[in-house]
């Protein structure tokens, strides 16, 4: 398959086109962006939390759950990504697992009296 379009440009410019393609519910094509991107950038979380949001998007729900590891794993505190990981592990069935990423994400979001 030719991938000429989707890595053509600089990373700015991909990063705006895989957000296009995000915004327009064209998740499989800001994958195939994003994907080349957060492989030459990986210690950005910008590009690799919208690869986890258009995974998700899609039910790539595995691919999705492994971004965002990565991302909680360098940073324990990005709550954006905790809660998407909670949300993506319930989508999965998986609910204990869930519970305690969506808790921290309540945490850092303020929301004591939720936990």
């Amino acid at each position: 398959m030719d991938t000429t379009y989707y890595d053509h440009g600089t990373q700015a410019e991909r990063w705006e086109r895989a957000q296009l393609f995000f915004d327009a519910k064209d998740y499989a094509a800001a994958a195939r962006v994003l994907g080349k991107l957060v492989e030459e950038v990986p210690e950005q979380t910008g590009p690799r939390l919208l690869l986890a949001r258009a995974y998700y998007h899609s039910a790539q729900l595995r691919r999705a759950e492994s971004e965002l590891r990565v991302i909680v794993e360098s940073d324990p505190v990005e709550g954006y990504a905790r809660l998407m990981l909670g949300r993506t592990l319930e989508r999965q069935g998986r609910q204990d697992e869930a519970q305690a990423h969506l808790r921290l994400a309540s945490a850092l979001a303020g929301d004591f009296e939720e936990l």
